[in-house]
């Protein structure tokens, strides 16, 4: 486990990034052959991705709240991210695949996804007594002082930089 940081703190990146969200929702939980396959196939990219950085995801969080499940996921780029989602010899294209094969628009299984593409200096965060996590977990960890104190300061600070 990583180590507690007991201050505030904030977490800068060079550059733009991506934040995707991906999640399911299990409507129909007795239905189990049709939510196991998507509840296996993420876990599955997640190992592929993070044996090949080069991909471009820079981190990944699983959160799980029955009956819904999410992932929170950081690239480097959306190039980098679309690049893996049509990629024919990496685990997303099947998994896509077979899940529209197997379930498509039946209502068994949810499905939905968010991304949202970051510029420079249009984000900000804060974390106090915490782990790296979230974008702490990817980039520059700094103390959140002066033009970092508040978060209209730390937006200004970025655009400044």
């Amino acid at each position: 486990m990583a180590k507690t940081i007991d201050r505030r703190v904030c977490a800068e990146l060079d550059g733009g990034f991506v934040v995707f969200l991906i999640g399911a929702r299990i409507n129909k939980p007795w239905k189990f052959w049709k939510w196991l396959p998507v509840a296996t196939a993420m876990p599955r990219m997640l190992t592929e991705l993070g044996k090949q950085p080069e991909l471009g995801l820079l981190h990944a969080m699983n959160l799980f709240s029955f009956p819904h499940a999410m992932v929170v996921q950081y690239w480097r780029s959306f190039e980098h991210l679309e690049a893996y989602a049509k990629a024919r010899d990496k685990a997303h294209l099947p998994a896509w695949q077979a899940f529209n094969k197997a379930v498509g628009s039946n209502g068994d299984v949810g499905i939905w996804h968010e991304t949202y593409v970051i510029e420079p200096g249009k984000y900000e965060n804060i974390y106090n007594n915490m782990p790296p996590y979230g974008l702490g977990a990817v980039g520059r960890i700094v103390d959140a002082v002066g033009a970092r104190q508040a978060a209209r300061q730390r937006v200004k600070a970025k655009v400044a930089a």
